[in-house]
């Protein structure tokens, strides 16, 4: 799988271990950065991220930050995307079944790394239910 990759100084550490994770296990990451953990500001990073999933270079997204949340926020004011802020492996996994999410977003300063690592194999390795979210799913996209 084609995973995007966005950071800022906050969760750098998390995504050198992400991207090794990904690495080894034979995804293809891009890596929008950044590439230290000197304070940045996280739109710069993560936009870049969010909008390669939606315009398909990369099928799912990964941001990263102290908590996560402006990283989501962020990576949601991009058209098309579906950005799921998680901090266990329930709601990774209900991310992608109930909401069809397509980018994951992480605190590193939230989650043990162990728990960070399996919430992103969890959001890799679910299936989007359908059924009666593809309707709500279709009225986040405004198409109600």
């Amino acid at each position: 799988m084609r995973i995007a990759l966005g950071t800022d100084h906050a969760g750098y550490l998390y995504k050198k271990r992400i991207k090794e994770w990904l690495v080894g296990r034979g995804h293809e990451v891009t890596d929008f950065g950044t590439s230290s953990d000197e304070a940045v500001d996280y739109p710069v990073y993560v936009r870049p991220a969010a909008e390669a999933v939606v315009q398909g270079e990369c099928e799912r997204g990964i941001v990263l930050g102290g908590s996560g949340n402006g990283e989501a926020i962020v990576a949601n004011k991009v058209r098309g995307v579906r950005c799921a802020l998680c901090w266990s492996e329930d709601t990774a996994r209900w991310g992608r079944q109930h909401n069809d999410a397509n980018v994951l977003a992480i605190g590193q300063r939230t989650v043990p790394v162990e728990l960070a690592l399996r919430i992103v194999e969890i959001f890799l390795s679910t299936k989007f239910e359908g059924g009666r979210h593809v309707r709500r799913v279709g009225m986040i996209e405004g198409r109600d």
